[in-house]
């Protein structure tokens, strides 16, 4: 990460502090403690959301094969033409709220896994069921969902939705944060009463 990078992300911190969600970008200790937790061989179709500076980003690059398709989301207009020029292999999209949309269009139906460094308790309410409702449904049926928040707020939220798989805890990281690993409930799995 270089200090350009870094100073301008501070920079978009201070202008939207709920979009952006952290003073600094991720530490590599955090990128690393995320992608450790995907099955690399078994992606074909993967989704990073809010993927600001390439941080996480430059942690997928070299783990995923040259066959799947890699979507990242980022809403920023000059982090995301950053993305852009730095992963020319990859698809550059705006908002996450159309997840479903734009993978659709690009002939994926699911993904097998969604990295997201989204500040979702920063959210309202509304958009953040809105995003979660669209992580849910674009992930297959024992799909990850890695995220990482600076808190525990959304534990419940999440484990109403995900199978909890474990969290983790990212001391070396300003702030320190805490990686949420989550699975796509399978059909059978959902408790459905008669």
């Amino acid at each position: 990460m270089n200090s350009q990078n870094s100073l301008f992300f501070l920079q978009k911190f201070i202008q939207n502090p709920k979009q952006i969600g952290s003073l600094w970008p991720s530490s590599r200790f955090l990128s690393k403690k995320m992608i450790q937790q995907v099955e690399w061989n078994e992606v074909g179709a993967i989704a990073e959301l809010g993927s600001g500076t390439g941080v996480i980003t430059r942690e997928i690059k070299p783990r995923v094969s040259e066959q799947a398709k890699v979507f990242l989301f980022e809403n920023e207009e000059k982090m995301r033409r950053g993305l852009q020029i730095e992963f020319p292999e990859f698809l550059c999209c705006q908002n996450a709220v159309h997840l479903m949309n734009v993978i659709n269009q690009h002939g994926i139906q699911q993904l097998d896994c969604i990295i997201s460094g989204l500040p979702f308790f920063n959210f309202s309410t509304e958009f953040r069921e809105k995003l979660l409702n669209q992580v849910e449904n674009s992930l297959k049926p024992g799909g990850l969902f890695i995220a990482f928040q600076y808190s525990l707020q959304m534990k419940k939220q999440l484990s109403e939705r995900f199978e909890m798989e474990k969290i983790l805890y990212v001391p070396l990281n300003f702030p320190p944060a805490f990686v949420y690993v989550c699975r796509r409930r399978r059909r059978n799995e959902y408790n459905i009463g008669c």
